[in-house]
């Protein structure tokens, strides 16, 4: 059973959310202000929050902007119940990261149909993807469903690279980052006298070439494949779109991405300790 924090100071208001979502199977938790919604969302982490606007002590607007810095918290839905529809109101709470923006007096079914929409999507990107071609494409086929990603390139291109063929030279400037589909590709470094020494290597399902691209300089490393590979190119414009789009959508590709950087560091001490035995 999935549980609404319903964050309002008005009585009358919170008894009919509370019976409202009660009969459509949702468990309610109640706060009649907003510290004390902070305090029930940092302890009981519900699966989403519905906060009204305009409340004494602590807005709508400190109450988000409160939990979306705590890492238990930040990633919670978080719909606006209001009785002002004003467009700086709407514009201030979706930049402060807020979900949806609902206004009061509200519609029964127009609200249950945000919060199913709401938590269905969420559901949906906090699953694990396969680290295939099809797992890239169905989460980011996800993250489309949102407002903000709608803009996100259709198509991505995918480039197929022969043993030996460079994808990147260490000092050139990032203009996307990588996926390989199938093949293998090894981040290198040259010393002065062109002897290479390998950093890592890259798998079906690995992302690369992210990290000079975030950080905005030239590449660190050189990468070369080391058989016939196929890569799938996100280019720089889509990359940040995922990444500062949405607060779930960057949440989940910064999962992928630190998966994807843990088992690398867990396939290079394993590499180690089997060259020591």
């Amino acid at each position: 059973m999935k549980r609404i924090l319903v964050i309002e100071d008005n009585p009358e208001v919170r008894d009919n959310l509370t019976e409202i979502l009660e009969l459509s199977n949702y468990k309610v938790l109640a706060a009649e202000n907003g510290k004390e919604g902070v305090d029930i969302a940092l302890r009981e982490k519900p699966d989403l929050i519905l906060c009204d606007v305009m409340m004494p002590e602590l807005d709508g607007f400190g109450v988000l902007h409160i939990l979306s810095k705590k890492p238990e918290t930040a990633d919670i839905p978080f719909i606006f119940l209001t009785a002002k529809a004003e467009k700086s109101d709407f514009r201030k709470g979706m930049n402060l990261g807020a979900d949806d923006y609902i206004t009061k007096p509200f519609d029964d079914v127009e609200l249950l149909d945000a919060l199913e929409t709401r938590l269905r999507k969420n559901d949906r990107l906090r699953q694990s993807f396969d680290k295939t071609p099809q797992g890239l494409n169905s989460f980011i086929n996800e993250a489309r469903g949102f407002e903000a990603l709608k803009k996100l390139s259709e198509d991505r291109a995918t480039k197929t690279f022969q043993k030996k063929e460079v994808v990147f030279n260490e000092g050139e400037h990032p203009r996307q980052i990588f996926f390989v589909n199938q093949g293998k590709i090894k981040i290198y470094k040259t010393n002065e006298e062109g002897k290479e020494f390998i950093l890592k290597v890259l798998k079906e399902g690995d992302f690369f070439g992210y990290i000079d691209l975030i950080k905005g300089t030239p590449y660190a490393e050189s990468a070369a494949a080391m058989e016939s590979t196929e890569l799938s190119v996100i280019p720089k414009e889509d990359f940040f779109t995922l990444l500062h789009g949405n607060k779930d959508v960057s949440s989940k590709l910064i999962k992928m991405l630190a998966d994807n950087v843990i088992q690398q560091e867990e396939q290079l001490l394993n590499l180690a300790y089997n060259s020591i035995r």
